[in-house]
């Protein structure tokens, strides 16, 4: 059920990949309001223990960001940045910790997920969003895996909704809207690593849950992210 969901910004790897995950939605304050072709981007931090300053070339866009963070969507205009980042409250003076260029494509909703593999080291994964069309009285649940954690199944009033989801790998669903109580567990277990917690899944909204940390520093922990999907008309044909 689980599916990799592919979308490139720039070829990078490793340490590089914090670079854009906490740098897209910032540049987009200084971008020039986006155009027709402007993508509109969202950044999760969801690297345990790191909090960072980010700047693109030369000018300071985000500071003190911490992980657990997701932020809203900004229109962020096509082109190449310098990124240069920090540990929180160094000085750009210096040698950044992290420096890349980075190119950023037209078009797209994405949210750009700074965080650990499954054994435990940071990379970057970026996921597409579906923010399309939802039916009336429904609302869309996805799931992101992106904890260094083995694979899990994921549950909602105990019963399995993805199963055997694994780092980097996402799953989508459309429920009925309400408030749902959801935990994760270790793959076909009952042993629950994350939660309980209750998920309120408006009509017409898209819903995105990252599980996020690592099991070995036992701070795996939820975070989720909101995005407006259109809800259609009610169906009276018949």
């Amino acid at each position: 059920m689980a599916s990799r969901t592919p979308f490139t910004l720039a070829a990078m790897a490793g340490a590089c990949a914090l670079a854009l995950g906490v740098t897209a939605p910032a540049t987009a304050a200084r971008a020039a309001g986006g155009g027709d072709d402007a993508a509109m981007v969202s950044v999760f931090h969801g690297v345990p223990g790191l909090t960072v300053d980010v700047y693109a070339n030369g000018d300071k866009l985000l500071g003190d960001f911490k992980p657990g963070t997701v932020t809203a969507p900004q229109a962020l205009d096509a082109g190449t940045y310098d990124i240069q980042v920090f540990r929180a409250g160094q000085s750009p003076g210096g040698t950044p910790a992290i420096e890349k260029e980075i190119k950023v494509p037209a078009g797209a909703n994405a949210t750009i997920a700074a965080h650990l593999s499954a054994s435990g080291r940071p990379r970057l994964t970026a996921f597409v969003n579906d923010v399309s069309q939802v039916n009336t009285g429904k609302a869309r649940l996805t799931v992101r895996h992106v904890a260094a954690a083995p694979a899990v199944d994921v549950r909602a009033s105990g019963q399995p909704v993805f199963k055997g989801l694994e780092n980097p790998e996402q799953a989508t669903t459309t429920v009925d809207a309400g408030t749902v109580s959801t935990d994760v567990v270790l793959a076909g277990t009952n042993t629950v690593v994350i939660g309980p917690a209750d998920l309120n899944l408006k009509e017409g909204t898209s819903n995105i849950v990252y599980a996020w940390g690592s099991a070995q520093d036992k701070n795996l922990a939820l975070a989720t992210q909101t995005l407006n999907a259109k809800a259609s008309a009610p169906n009276t044909a018949g």
